[in-house]
């Protein structure tokens, strides 16, 4: 949510009266692309790019000015340590720049550069600031929770006076060659290279200097009145070292220039990916014009960004520097470790080497340059060889996806605002009485008492408390607004306590820094301090925060952070932060603290109740996915924002925030009834299912949208509903090892070329279960690419869909059809009982939907459930149930025909787990029915099966429908009767 170009007439009449203080409403109004900086107006990111042109045009005549002395070096367990000196003029002078490379157990190699000035403290700052000295050190400690073991088996191979190269990696099949002068690195596997740094000299670490004031030239006698003579400016462009305004706004420097900026590149990868956010495609685009390309560098700097234009380099509200390469059978991957603002430029270019070292098929290099205002060059470099190795990988280091409750993976209905408890109960009865399913009704900013957190507007939110209660007797949970910015007023707790006891962001000079929001005048919380995350928890205790309960929940929005008066809509870069970091240093990294401070005070609401917190944000860096739920921020209500939200959300997915979904709908604006129709569609399939929308526009619930829409709108929410266990298995999975949810082609057949740029269709987990939207107007079909040469059923009809591989196929989609194919070889759960919320269904029997593969003699598939009880950590106590589904389809005996159940992981626990409640009530939760999609032609005549179980066995009756036109024959089997926790066989022969 922003500050929108409508407000109620109560505010629009308050800011009116304010709009003399600083442009304050022009900014925050009229947010357009011109409101945000394009790289020439950022002075670091203007330099580095005229620093790497420059390098371009002198050709072979350039040499870099930076190189390791040979008698620095050093490697111990795993470590190699040099000094770089970097030569900063003709007379020879240099700049100690302290190199280390760190070579990890897991294969991951960790190269950084400080400066040894700054690290030392022997720098002056200017006009007596209270900045910190040293370029920012600390973002590994708010990012990194693990990974970090060196690999003391590594090898330094070789080393002389020009170059050492480490072997290293699981296999030491990984290599380092760390060449001396110039300094460079390049990354080898299997002696290929894969990742090079500074391989075309672009490394600049903008050293510290002293700001010499220079004299204004005097003028001869008789000079006055004449036209001064422009000189043309010599050396470096100064310009914005010290001072840079932008917008009526002036940023103060007192360490002066301080970027770092590097090239890296991927050597023989055509496709990159990640850096979200933006709005754009999955694979990134050149950065330096031509052809469809764009002209400006990707920018990650988290911004409260207004209406966000589409195909786009320009930043979003949130920012995860991971970059991954793709090429048939090898993924690559960078880590850039720095939470300030940093720019990203991309170019490809074919090899002019040897081609037989890029491997088989490689023929195209991605040129990345890297450009960061400020901080310490802290990269990571993933060698793969797959995708999967470097989403593992990454949640070694950031963690992984925080296990949900299922609650909050079903459907959430929101607005900006139910304006009051019986608005509230209103909706929660149409969408009872529409037989409609939603989990969690959500409450925006004006439930508040005058936008004061932690308080009720009493006139109209009058009994809070029941209004809790009333939602809870369904299963269902709440959700409210809670910002980072505290109204600046007097009477008001927070306020006072937030100011007595200095846990708030200070300005450049040490005072509180006050800024202008939603409620006016504000102060922002500081959650960089340990002191003001443990004041933000007292906040949370339900006698605290009255009116909430255990099934209330939080949104934190705004945590870019955003400031209407503030630069780019968003907090002076010189303010300053717990430990004494400006702001330039954190500000990528702020809204995640926000994020986890939240996070850590839903953990502590009451003693001892220890329940997920469900928290979920709009600005993110690497690690937020430990912490909750994102959502794309303020789309529009928009055929091509609906199109734009899959690859944002496919992004999010192998970036390491898989939790993530966009606005249905479109938060600004009224769609027509085919597009919201249209988009429940969509949104079935995202991650986080959440309908939105803006003050302003027209009330959207599903159950308002009329014939013959309702029906449609109805069908896509209830089978989000339905497929719930299968989405809580893919859950499970992120939060073992972050693999993504949703996946795009690439990820799961990294094989087949002709989908590496495939960004519109989507897998669900390992489901098998194929979906691509529709997005656009009128449309009533789908082109649908099909990444290998396996069978592909229609989800409801069983039809055989017509597939070559690495093709497109055209599926039939009207209205009331969604393009959803079964792929051969795999089983997914289901629930098919229609209930008004996912917590009523907590006791449901199973349906099994089997998609056999194509038959070659016999064929197998395969398929997990993983269920605990979606609220508690329980399951960390082995208080779950995951089971692995195999069904064996072989016409000869040895194979046999058979569906079998079994534990799915190896539990050293196995037996020895006491069962909790929830465990022991899932004792009479069976599998009721098993659907088998492609059932062999032999099974034709049988009308039994036999199932054995936990030394019993029945027999039950199995209904065979032979195939009939394009659709496959399916056989069921109804009342299994067989626990879903035990293991148990169903025998078709």
């Amino acid at each position: 949510m922003v500050f929108a170009g409508k407000l109620s007439s109560t505010w629009t009449a308050y800011f009116a009266a304010l709009s003399t203080l600083s442009g304050l409403i022009a900014p925050a109004v009229a947010v357009k692309e011109h409101d945000f900086k394009k790289c020439d107006q950022a002075g670091f990111c203007k330099r580095n790019r005229a620093f790497a042109d420059n390098v371009v045009a002198a050709g072979s005549s350039w040499e870099t000015p930076y190189k390791i002395l040979p008698e620095t070096t050093s490697f111990k367990d795993g470590q190699f340590q040099a000094t770089v000196l970097k030569t900063i003029n003709a007379q020879g002078e240099t700049v100690k720049l302290p190199l280390t490379i760190s070579f990890l157990e897991s294969g991951t190699a960790r190269v950084t550069m400080d400066e040894e000035k700054r690290q030392k403290k022997e720098i002056e700052l200017r006009n007596d600031s209270k900045a910190r000295k040293e370029r920012y050190n600390e973002a590994e400690n708010l990012v990194i929770v693990g990974g970090l073991t060196l690999d003391k088996d590594a090898q330094l191979a070789n080393e002389d006076k020009t170059e050492a190269t480490v072997k290293y990696g699981p296999s030491s099949n990984f290599e380092a060659h760390i060449k001396y002068a110039p300094f460079a690195i390049d990354f080898k596997r299997d002696g290929v290279s894969q990742i090079k740094f500074n391989d075309r000299g672009f490394l600049n670490m903008e050293h510290w200097r002293p700001k010499i004031d220079k004299p204004e030239p005097e003028k001869k006698e008789g000079e006055e009145n004449q036209e001064e003579k422009k000189e043309e400016p010599t050396g470096e462009d100064e310009s914005t070292w010290w001072d840079e305004t932008f917008g009526g706004n002036t940023d103060t420097k007192p360490r002066g220039p301080e970027s770092v900026a590097l090239d890296i590149t991927f050597v023989g990868f055509d496709h990159i990916y990640g850096i979200p956010s933006h709005a754009g495609p999955l694979a990134l685009k050149q950065t330096r014009g031509g052809d469809g390309n764009y002209v400006e560098p990707y920018r990650l700097y988290n911004a409260d960004v207004f209406e966000y234009i589409l195909d786009s380099p320009m930043t979003l509200y949130g920012a995860i520097p991971l970059m991954q390469a793709h090429r048939k059978d090898s993924h690559v991957g960078v880590f850039w470790l720095n939470a300030a603002e940093t720019w990203v430029d991309v170019t490809k270019a074919k090899d002019a080497t040897n081609p037989l070292t890029l491997g088989i098929g490689a023929k195209t290099n991605t040129q990345t340059h890297w450009i960061s205002e400020s901080g310490l060059l802290d990269a990571f470099v993933f060698l793969g060889p797959t995708a999967q190795d470097i989403t593992h990988k990454f949640a070694e280091l950031t963690g992984t996806t925080a296990m949900p409750q299922e609650a909050s993976i079903a459907y959430h209905q929101c607005r900006w605002n139910y304006i009051s408890d019986d608005d509230v109960k209103d909706v929660d009865r149409k969408m009872d009485r529409y037989k409609i399913p939603y989990d969690v009704i959500w409450l925006d900013l004006e439930y508040t008492d005058d936008r004061k957190y932690f308080t009720w507007a009493g006139d109209m939110f009058k009994d809070p408390k029941s209004m809790g209660e009333k939602l809870d007797e369904h299963g269902r949970k709440l959700v409210v607004l809670i910002d980072p910015h505290i109204k600046n007023v007097d009477n008001y707790h927070v306020s006072s306590e937030l100011k007595s006891k200095e846990l708030a962001v200070k300005d450049k000079t040490g005072g509180i820094f006050e800024g202008w929001c939603w409620p006016g005048s504000s102060h922002w919380i500081d959650a960089f301090n340990p002191k003001a995350i443990d004041w933000w928890k007292t906040l949370f205790k339900y006698t605290a925060f009255k009116g909430t309960a255990e099934n209330t929940f939080i949104w934190n929005d705004m945590n870019e952070p955003s400031v209407f008066n503030g630069p780019e809509t968003t907090m002076p870069k010189d303010n300053l932060h717990h430990g004494g970091w400006e702001h330039r240093d954190v500000h990528n990294v702020n809204g995640m603290t926000f994020h986890n401070a939240t996070y850590q005070a839903l953990l502590s609401r009451k003693s001892g109740e220890l329940r997920r917190p469900f928290v979920l944000t709009r600005s993110f860096f690497a690690g937020s996915q430990r912490y909750g739920a994102m959502w794309t921020g303020d789309n529009q209500a928009a055929w091509d924002h609906l199109g734009a939200s899959i690859p944002m959300i496919l992004s999010q997915g192998i970036s390491g925030f898989p939790f993530s979904g966009a606005d249905v709908g479109g938060f600004f604006g009224n769609p027509d009834k085919e597009l919201l129709t249209r988009w429940y569609q969509a949104g079935a399939f995202y991650p986080f299912f959440r309908a939105h929308a803006h003050i302003d526009s027209r009330r959207r619930e599903p159950y308002l949208v009329g014939e013959p829409y309702l029906p449609i709108v109805t069908a896509a929410i209830r089978l989000r509903y339905s497929l719930l266990p299968a989405w809580y298995t893919a859950f499970h999975q992120a939060y073992v090892d972050n693999t993504p949810i949703v996946k795009p082609m690439f990820y799961t057949h990294p094989s087949e070329e002709a989908g590496f740029g495939i960004d519109d269709q989507l897998f669900l987990g390992d489901t098998g279960l194929l979906f691509k939207p529709v997005v656009e107007q009128g449309k009533e079909s789908v082109d649908i690419f099909i990444p290998d040469d396996e069978v592909y059923y229609n989800y409801f009809t069983y039809d055989v869909a017509p597939t070559h591989k690495g093709k497109k196929t055209t599926l039939a989609a009207p209205l009331d059809t969604i393009p959803l194919l079964m792929r051969g070889g795999h089983i997914f759960p289901r629930r098919d009982r229609p209930r008004r919320s996912s917590a009523l269904q907590r006791f449901d029997d199973y349906t099994l939907v089997v998609a056999v593969p194509r038959q070659r003699g016999g064929g197998r598939a395969e398929g997990t459930l993983y269920v605990d009880d979606g609220d508690s950590f329980d399951f960390e106590k082995g208080q779950y149930i995951h089971r692995r589904f195999v069904l064996l389809t072989g016409d000869d005996s040895a194979a046999g025909q058979r569906l079998v159940s079994t534990e799915a992981e190896a539990r050293p626990d196995a037996g020895k787990v006491k069962e909790g409640k929830w465990l022991k009530q899932m004792r009479d939760v069976h599998v009721d029915k098993v659907i088998v999609v492609g059932a062999p032609a032999s099974w034709a005549g049988r009308k039994e099966v036999t199932v054995e179980s936990e030394g019993k066995t029945w027999t039950l009756g199995m209904e065979y429908v032979p195939a009939e036109g394009g659709r496959a024959a399916y056989a069921t089997v109804r009342g299994v009767g067989a626990r879903i926790g035990a293991d148990w066989t169903i025998a078709f022969a």
